[in-house]
């Protein structure tokens, strides 16, 4: 009899030759090719991975398990805020530059089918922001972003940060992203970031001085 933790070997071991077909054959693979190509029963791989749609799931889990773990690292961490704030996005964007510059083919494969299935990746991105929502919060108990809710806030700074997260975007400026630079707008992000006008907004029309 297979115990809990057979299976969960089993099962990391064909999320890793699922991935490796998958940059293979440059596509999404099914249950079916993945008996094939183990040489196991339909039923085997049915019995690890029985909904529609499961074994891109295990994929998908696996390829962001590093994120959740240093995201889960940073907001437990006692660093200053304004550290955590720059480890949160820093150690996440460090790995995916290492990713792209070891393999840019598998970097961009993997964009396109995430891409594909955004449905099925959403679930990371809601996390990211819950995580980072607990920051934000942290935050404002030590006075900052004053004005702003804890929606507001994010929305602002996921905007200023989109270049260090987005993997599209990180595709399109590849070495011209530094972890220098995101420093920079974390240290400016604190310097200023609150719900108060600070003169830009308000304008209706140009004039001439």
């Amino acid at each position: 009899m297979n115990t809990a933790a057979d299976i969960k070997t089993e099962r990391r071991k064909l999320i890793a030759v699922a991935m490796e077909l998958i940059e293979r054959r440059g596509k999404l693979v099914s249950n079916a090719d993945l008996a094939a190509e183990t040489q196991s029963s339909r039923a085997r791989i049915d019995a690890i991975f029985p909904g529609e749609g499961e074994l891109f799931d295990a994929i998908i889990e696996d390829w962001f398990a590093p994120d959740v773990a240093i995201m889960e690292e940073v907001v437990a961490s006692d660093l200053p805020i304004q550290r955590k704030f720059y480890e949160f996005f820093a150690r996440r964007f460090r790995r995916e530059q290492q990713r792209l510059r070891d393999d840019p083919d598998t970097f961009a494969l993997y964009l396109e089918l995430g891409e594909a299935r955004m449905e099925d990746v959403r679930g990371y991105i809601d996390l990211a922001d819950h995580y980072m929502s607990e920051l934000v919060a942290q935050a404002q108990a030590e006075g900052h972003f004053a004005g702003l809710t804890i929606d507001a806030a994010m929305s602002l700074i996921n905007q200023m940060v989109i270049c260090y997260t987005s993997p599209r975007v990180l595709m399109m400026l590849g070495d011209r992203l530094t972890e220098k630079k995101l420093a920079g707008i974390i240290d400016t992000i604190f310097a200023g970031l609150s719900g108060e006008d600070g003169g830009a907004r308000g304008v209706s029309e140009l004039r001439l001085a």
